[in-house]
């Protein structure tokens, strides 16, 4: 039952902490606790209104879920501002009216509803004051996804949903966007929240091209669903029963596995004895990747303990994600055993595309999103045993300009290499060409299409799908690698060619975890305080030139409110690198790039000296960058902070280097530990905020390791730090 007093209490409290911001969670707060909306949960609600969860409830109500670069995406939860039945349902009506008042004479509506295989198990233990089986525990793609057509059906809107009586059914984000068109429907939802941890999930919308909107549509799109205050529905088996919800029939994933095989146009004869590793990472994979290979005919091996599993549970870090190199761990020592000399790896929806190559000395090295690109762009047009492409190619404006020498050197060619972060934006330029023949300087049609790329491991080579897909890249670069291979050598090796031919790029990209409310507070202070006092000189470089995609005199007006998210962007220029800095549109971070030109004379370096040389440069860059970038909240970071994966939020970072570091020296200089295991059992515990449900140990092996090395003067006859620094070997 609820108690009003306590409500009453909470919302006070809200309002004297917090501002207007804690107003408007007030407000929310008596909004969902009431019973206007659907699925609310009051009765779990109810139990947060203790003053001890203050912080969690405003963090939970002071606004509703924003509507990034990806959809929404975040927590599973309680309130507005998480992912729940209730904002997905809120979503989809308001989605509904959108598609009823961009189509007003329609008869027919239809959209494609997609998922993949998340379940939320509350890992984090988040809600740990509740019962154990609170309301929202085992809530998954696949329940949200057949929600989202019951509202669908409700709505007069047919929704095309993958086996709609098969509850482990799952559909990937490029196979969404390719159907979207081949269906001819208006529109499109994934529930699906990527690669983020297993905890959060997110539903992203697409238009009628098979795109995410972009400004202004997406402003009329969020109003919409900000507007909406009452949910139509139809029951799930009704709705199947008189037609609303439709199977997705066999010859249309028939179709998107073909538009792939045309594309590969037996570039190389797949050669059944050099195996090839691919891990979907528990995610869809294995319905789009794993299927194109084995068609093409490429011999390759998955573990059978990455098949699709919601939790993610044999995943490091639970962090399915390709750009993580830690997360294919498992993967990589499966390839050990089986011989193979590739990991190839896509995300829980199969749109982005990891790469890790073993070299001639047993270890194994991680292609960045940017490598990825360079190398995938190369052997498209300037490899000799490639495919030979001219055409379109587009890139963000954080992505690496080697792209724009390649395209140079081909000739014939054209390059956009400006656009904002989001493939939506590259979408935008398909659609634009298809529509008018031109976008800005270049005139070519959509079929020109080449390679659309970005740094965030995501490419995108055929017109008819208007998102990333990591189906292209794993099939060429599983090509690549046997050809390779049968000529002794690696993509690494490769690479290294290629930079020795066109100049020193290189870029290496940062995040800092700011979670919560605060913690985009701190995102905001960062970028207001770098506007107003705006840097002339940076690392050691004469600033030439500063960007601000907020300045409308020279990037134009903003489209809509939705527009300023994406252009919250400055770019500093040097002659040695540009430094992008920008909050991210899906994630609780800001996220920095450090793009390394070639500079000063020629070097003379070659092979692996080259390679080392370069990243040296941009590391030390990057690092400058960072602490740039906490001064402006007060904060710094020493050497083990930077050490520990980005997956690390800032505050956890601050506490083991403010808190644990000194302790563990403190106990090994007292000889608290008797033995290496005591003192990791003991950096277990104290690190376990670090990654919530998961072993924190591999994330500290770098920092450990430079600690160790750090201490060998002051602890010259301790046996503990010796093991520990063995250990960080491993």
């Amino acid at each position: 039952m609820l108690d009003s007093k306590a409500l009453n209490t909470m919302c006070e409290l809200l309002e004297k902490k917090y501002g207007n911001p804690g107003k408007k969670a007030a407000e929310n707060l008596r909004e969902w606790i009431g019973d206007r909306l659907p699925c609310t949960y009051p009765e779990q609600i109810a139990k947060h209104l203790e003053e001890k969860y203050l912080d969690f409830i405003f963090d939970a109500f002071w606004q509703i879920l924003p509507f990034g670069t990806g959809g929404r995406r975040g927590k599973v939860g309680y309130g507005p501002n998480r992912m729940n039945p209730t904002t997905v349902a809120m979503t989809v009506q308001g989605h509904c009216q959108y598609l009823k008042s961009l189509f007003p004479d329609a008869k027919n509506l239809a959209v494609v509803v997609a998922n993949d295989v998340r379940v939320f198990n509350d890992i984090a233990k988040t809600y740990s004051f509740l019962a154990k089986d609170h309301p929202l525990v085992g809530v998954s793609s696949r329940s949200l996804a057949k929600l989202a057509c019951e509202i669908y059906a409700g709505n007069g809107i047919t929704a095309y949903f993958a086996d709609p009586e098969n509850n482990q059914a799952v559909l990937s984000t490029p196979e969404l966007s390719f159907l979207i068109s081949e269906l001819k429907t208006v529109g499109g939802v994934n529930l699906s929240a990527s690669h983020n941890p297993p905890d959060d999930n997110g539903i992203k919308v697409y238009d009628q091209y098979g795109s995410q909107p972009v400004a202004p549509y997406d402003q009329i799109l969020t109003d919409a669903m900000n507007k909406v205050s009452h949910v139509a529905s139809m029951p799930f088996t009704k709705a199947l029963s008189e037609g609303k919800i439709q199977k997705i029939a066999p010859e249309y994933h028939e179709k998107y596995i073909q538009t792939y095989i045309r594309l590969y146009n037996n570039v190389h004869k797949p050669d059944p004895k050099i195996p090839i590793v691919y891990t979907p990472m528990c995610g869809c994979g294995l319905t789009t990747v794993g299927e194109v290979l084995t068609r093409l005919g490429f011999p390759y091996l998955t573990p059978s303990d990455q098949k699709p599993d919601g939790s993610f549970a044999v995943i490091p870090f639970k962090a399915p994600n390709p750009e993580v190199f830690d997360s294919t761990r498992p993967a990589r020592d499966f390839a050990d055993q089986n011989k193979a000399g590739i990991v190839l790896s896509s995300d829980p929806d199969a749109d982005r595309i990891g790469v890790e190559i073993k070299l001639a000395n047993g270890s194994w090295y991680h292609l960045d999103g940017n490598q990825i690109a360079s190398v995938l762009c190369y052997f498209l047009m300037l490899d000799p045993n490639g495919p030979k492409k001219k055409g379109l190619v587009l890139e963000t404006l954080v992505t690496t300009k080697i792209i724009g020498k390649i395209v140079e050197k081909r000739g014939g060619s054209w390059i956009v290499d400006d656009l904002l972060v989001g493939f939506k934006h590259m979408a935008h330029v398909l659609k634009t060409l298809a529509k008018e023949g031109k976008y800005k300087h270049v005139q070519c049609s959509p079929d020109d299409l080449v390679l659309a790329t970005e740094e965030s491991h995501g490419v995108l080579l055929v017109p008819s799908i208007k998102d990333k897909d990591s189906v292209p890249a794993a099939m060429y670069f599983a090509a690549l690698y046997q050809m390779l291979h049968k000529q002794g050598k690696n993509i690494l090796d490769y690479y290294i060619q290629m930079l020795e031919e066109l100049g020193g790029y290189d870029n290496v990209n940062r995040s800092i975890m700011m979670s919560g409310a605060q913690g985009m507070l701190k995102q905001k202070k960062v970028m207001e305080a770098l506007r107003e006092n705006l840097p002339k000189t940076f690392g050691g470089y004469k600033v030439n030139k500063i960007s601000d995609y907020w300045n409308e005199k020279d990037f134009g007006p903003f489209a809509s409110e939705t527009d300023r998210l994406p252009r919250n962007v400055l770019q500093i220029f040097t002659d040695a690198f540009v430094i992008t800095i920008r909050p991210s549109g899906t994630e609780p971070k800001l996220k920095f790039y450090c793009q390394l030109l070639p500079h000063g004379e020629k070097s003379s370096l070659k092979g692996q000296a080259l390679l080392s040389h370069i990243r040296s440069e941009a590391d030390k860059a990057a690092r400058v960058v960072y602490n740039e970038i906490l001064a402006k909240i007060g904060c710094s970071m020493e050497e083990e902070g930077l050490l520990l994966p980005d997956i690390v939020d800032l505050d956890n970072k601050i506490a083991f280097q403010k808190k644990t570091v000194p302790a563990l020296l403190e106990s090994l200089q007292s000889k608290r530990f008797a033995q290496k295991e005591e003192a990791l059992q003991w950096l277990k515990q104290e690190a376990a905020a670090m990654t919530p449900g998961a072993d924190p140990l591999p994330a500290l092996k770098k920092p450990l390791a430079y600690l160790c090395d750090l201490w060998q003067k002051q602890l010259p006859s301790c046996p503990v730090l010796a093991s520990l620094k063995e250990w960080t070997k491993g």
